[in-house]
């Protein structure tokens, strides 16, 4: 059985076109996301059709994907990613 400390994020590390890495919390990545499905030009995953909320669908998006493509034809990638002290 998979110890239950890998589903456990404590950050998302974001990569995208032309831009240094950062790194995002789990609600600045669902913030994030949110923002970009508000205008974004291709169509959702149907999984994401059931949400009626854009910020339940950044959420499912952030917790069930891990990646989007851009309109600019550019990505953003994100991974949930543990960082020790």
């Amino acid at each position: 059985m998979a110890d239950p400390i890998m589903y456990q994020e404590t950050m998302f590390t974001v990569l995208e076109d032309q831009a240094t890495e950062v790194f995002l919390t789990p609600e600045e990545m669902a913030i994030k996301l949110e923002t970009i499905l508000e205008n974004y030009p291709f169509p959702l995953p149907n999984t994401l059709n059931k949400f009626p909320t854009p910020a339940e669908k950044a959420q499912h998006l952030r917790d069930n994907y891990c990646e989007l493509e851009q309109a600019d034809g550019g990505y953003l990638q994100w991974y949930a990613v543990r960082l020790e002290k």
